[in-house]
């Protein structure tokens, strides 16, 4: 079964889908093993592995690390064609939207598109928007992109429907790394009704409440990264996994 498809299975099955994300550098070295098998066990149903830089040569060996340990999908959270390699089992093809920067619009996609079809991995489109979670982003300082305001609902409604007309599969809405605020419940609401594409929501969501509440306001998949990393909680990610799988 392919990997979208098996997205399209747990939100059907489970209401909505976990994932976390991993940015293999060397900061995260010695959290690696202990973030996968702790996904293993907690119901995670996808990793997206990526970041904005690669800080040492060591990026590859890590994704292959992260491949080998875990028991769910692999997914290429793409932060240019540098960091592609075989070990993913799909890429999010993203498309910055939000932005007005050619290179994070299509040049990145042009120079990644031949090396994806060479190494066989299976695509999906995205739409990515960059949403003002808050202080200065990575995504937002590297792409030289400006976020769109979390108060202006109708200006991320005007892009996400944009995605779903240019045939993308999903919609993903990013509050940034860290964010002080997540991505507002009737923001996520007003796009799951207007959109007939799934709803990623990552950035600021710190808690098993703010997940189930961004689900239940039609959020098809909750993404959550430097809380795991930073929290001394080891139950965490068991406690956002039973919120957000909410038909469980």
């Amino acid at each position: 079964m392919r990997v979208f498809d098996k997205l399209t299975k747990v939100v059907k099955d489970k209401g909505a889908g976990f994932i976390i994300l991993i940015d293999p550098d060397r900061k995260n070295d010695k959290k690696l093993e202990t973030l996968v098998e702790n996904a293993n066990r907690s119901g995670v149903d996808a990793i997206f592995v990526g970041g904005s830089l690669m800080m040492d040569g060591k990026f590859h060996e890590r994704v292959a690390k992260i491949k080998a340990l875990s028991n769910v999908p692999i997914i290429f959270f793409s932060g240019g064609a540098n960091q592609l390699n075989e070990h993913y089992d799909a890429i999010l093809f993203m498309s910055l939207l939000s932005g007005r920067n050619p290179q994070y619009l299509i040049g990145e996609q042009v120079v990644s598109a031949p090396i994806i079809s060479d190494l066989k991995i299976e695509t999906i489109p995205t739409g990515y928007l960059l949403l003002d979670g808050g202080g200065k982003s990575t995504v937002g300082f590297m792409s030289a992109s400006h976020p769109i305001p979390l108060n202006r609902t109708d200006i991320t409604e005007a892009h996400a429907l944009a995605a779903q007309y240019l045939g993308m599969k999903l919609v993903y809405l990013e509050a940034g790394s860290g964010a002080q605020t997540p991505v507002p419940t009737e923001t996520i609401q007003t796009l799951s009704e207007k959109v007939d594409i799934p709803l990623i929501v990552g950035g600021g969501i710190r808690t098993p409440e703010d997940a189930e509440k961004r689900v239940r306001s039609g959020a098809s998949f909750i993404v959550t990264g430097t809380v795991l990393e930073t929290s001394d909680n080891s139950s965490l990610m068991q406690e956002l996994a039973s919120a957000i799988h909410v038909k469980e």
